[in-house]
């Protein structure tokens, strides 16, 4: 009776190819991290396995692909912390973003089974991770002369503002950081997501979609479906209980949600114990047989509550859908005041995976 997370296999592969069609000359590193937003690593890289490379964001991570048997090229966004890090990702020939001076410290300093590839992490404007871009050719020059590293050394950076097409600041980004490529011949990348569907500019060498790949818009007030891509992730339940309540009654914790009417409540076997959001407030709609239904009271542990009046037919039993092919993940996300990156990551281990293929 418990929540389903069905993972649709070709819908992954139906918004890579959405990916390839936005940056036809660019080489796509599908973003795995995080569990695959919380698809699954190792399903999204069997069903991404025509992706020319894959990006996650831990030595570890990287470590699992390679022992589950996966060969395609692998970059650790995080690179390394310390020598343990450095020697494992050597010799599972990961490759590694080199955002700090104390990494390229320990790359000079190292002696490793094989040579790592790098990329260069450039600070463009997000001051998160990164070589200021004053210092970038330096450090790019060490990397290249570092008898650890493998050539090619590539360029990399990272927009902060892509999903908001009003701001001007991927514009300031990009022509911090388009120079310093021209100008050292390396291969680079820039577009995430929102970069590669939203930002021609940022369509370099390589791109880096994420989000995208799951099926969810990477944009502020958009859905999926505005750029062609399909929902991966379908969240399902069922009603546990349908009660009748007379008019004024409280639902739920606090009671601060009160039928407006004699009418029926259904009961959904999910919560936030299982990662459903705790903050979704009373209207967030879900689907109930297909049809909406909003929620009605504060989303508890195991359980929410639907306000039915509009299907007083439904039945114990019967189907819930709280965001995929028929609910948009965003406009719970909205509802809810997070992103839908968040719903994804943020599923429990309660809930049951399974998987389709179209």
């Amino acid at each position: 009776m418990g929540p389903r997370a069905l993972i649709d296999l070709a819908a992954l592969r139906h918004n890579l190819q959405q990916a390839r069609i936005a940056a036809p000359h660019s080489r796509v590193i599908a973003v795995i991290k995080a569990n695959a937003y919380g698809h699954g690593m190792l399903r999204a890289a069997r069903a991404l396995a025509e992706a020319d490379a894959f990006a996650v964001a831990r030595v570890e991570e990287g470590v699992a692909l390679r022992r589950a048997g996966v060969e395609t090229p692998v970059l650790v966004l995080g690179g390394f912390f310390d020598k343990e890090e450095l020697c494992v990702a050597s010799e599972c020939r990961l490759q590694l973003a080199i955002h700090q001076a104390g990494q390229l410290q320990q790359l000079q300093q190292a002696v490793l089974s094989h040579p790592v590839s790098c990329w260069l992490k450039v600070d463009s404007g997000m001051h998160r991770l990164g070589f200021p871009v004053s210092r970038a050719a330096e450090a790019f020059g060490q990397l290249q002369k570092c008898r650890s590293v493998a050539p090619p050394v590539r360029l990399m950076t990272h927009l902060a503002n892509a999903d908001d097409l009003a701001d001007n600041s991927s514009t300031r980004q990009l022509q911090a950081f388009l120079p310093l490529a021209r100008d050292l011949g390396a291969e680079h990348s820039i577009a995430n997501s929102a970069g590669t569907l939203g930002w021609p500019g940022a369509r370099s060498d390589w791109i880096r979609p994420g989000i995208m790949l799951y099926g969810s818009s990477p944009f502020l007030n958009s859905r999926a479906q505005d750029y062609g891509l399909q929902p991966a992730m379908t969240l399902q339940s069922k009603l546990m209980a349908v009660n009748h309540y007379p008019k004024g009654a409280p639902v739920g914790y606090g009671g601060s949600w009160r039928c407006p009417e004699a009418m029926p409540v259904g009961v959904v076997a999910i919560g936030y114990g299982d990662g459903y959001p705790r903050h979704a407030p009373a209207g967030t709609p879900v689907l109930v047989n297909g049809r909406r239904a909003p929620l009605a009271g504060r989303v508890s542990m195991d359980m929410i509550c639907v306000d039915l009046r509009a299907q007083p037919a439904a039945r114990v039993g019967d189907p819930v859908e709280l965001w995929g092919k028929g609910l948009p993940a965003e406009e719970i996300a909205e509802a809810a005041g997070t992103i839908s990156y968040e719903l994804f990551c943020g599923l429990g281990t309660r809930v049951e995976f399974d998987e389709q293929d179209g």
